[in-house]
């Protein structure tokens, strides 16, 4: 009976998160709706891995409007400190503040207050009255030792500013990172996420989204267009064209009047899939390949 229970259970949240984020147009497959319940339920980081372009971003933007909170993202990029994500003094307001300030003891102390914090995304995150959604976008591209820094924030949902303090959250941000495996993570930052997983999808999960995305393209086309992305994506190519580009490539043959893909079709859109003149050229060769094995069949 228990199991029933627990099966019912599991199985109502489930439903409940999908339709979650359907209603922002973001299909979740079992294990990524699974993996969002358990965040909200345990209040643990999720670690999303996968390609570039399938769609780890929009779903922090999805579980936001879906809840009706703020987004706070940290964009990560090589480089980055702490100054830039977790705050940094107002140096220009603390000069103006020293040079007016007649006793200079009590203006140093007072250099280092509310006053002159300039806060950044992750100090913003533990700060704001109400719950957000803390999206850390590909962290890979950080250096190793900016994980370092986020360690106690995963942990404790807190950070020490010496001049201050340790700051605890207010509200628990739901945290999101994204990684497009540029480098392995560390393992105490894995230790304390949730882990996804997310890959490009299958032509019927393409269709489905395509479907979603763009509504007044014909079913047929939908599945045309779907088996096509899957054959582009099976070719050795630099980038193989994302999910967000494949959902541009549906509104254009939307916009074009297009009613049956074709080789001819493909080609003369493949400028909205891909973004690179090699794998352009690849892909066309690859294409002319198929349609002549096709044709010998058929033979």
């Amino acid at each position: 009976m228990n199991q029933i229970e627990n099966r019912s259970k599991l199985e109502v949240l489930l439903e409940e998160t999908k339709e979650g984020l359907k209603s922002q147009h973001y299909l979740a497959d079992d294990r990524t709706a699974t993996t969002v319940s358990l965040a909200f339920s345990l209040k643990k980081p999720i670690l999303i891995e996968g390609p570039a372009g399938v769609g780890k971003t929009e779903l922090a933007k999805a579980i936001s409007l879906w809840k009706g909170l703020p987004l706070i993202r940290l964009q990560c990029y090589e480089g980055l400190d702490e100054a830039k994500a977790l705050y940094e003094w107002d140096y220009r307001k603390q000069l103006l503040s020293l040079q007016a300030s007649k006793d200079d003891s009590q203006s140093v102390k007072h250099l280092f207050s509310e006053e002159f914090l300039l806060e950044r995304p992750l100090l913003a995150a533990i700060r704001t009255n109400e719950q957000a959604v803390l999206l850390i976008d590909e962290i890979d591209k950080a250096e190793p030792e900016f994980e370092s820094m986020l360690l106690e924030l995963l942990s404790d949902f807190q950070v020490t500013i010496p001049e201050l303090g340790t700051v605890k959250a207010i509200q628990r941000p739901i945290v999101i990172l994204t990684s497009n495996q540029m480098r392995h993570l560390s393992e105490a930052l894995r230790r304390r996420c949730l882990y996804l997983y997310i890959d490009y999808p299958s032509p019927e999960r393409e269709a489905a989204i395509i479907h979603e995305r763009v509504p007044a393209l014909k079913d047929e086309l939908v599945d045309e267009a779907a088996m096509a992305l899957s054959k582009l994506r099976n070719m050795d190519l630099r980038k193989a064209p994302s999910v967000a580009e494949a959902v541009d490539w549906a509104e254009s043959l939307l916009a074009m009047g297009i009613e049956t893909l074709d080789v001819d079709i493909v080609v003369q859109t493949l400028n909205v899939l891909i973004k690179d003149h090699k794998d352009i050229e690849r892909a066309k060769q690859n294409l002319s390949r198929l349609v002549e094995g096709k044709k010998k069949n058929e033979r």
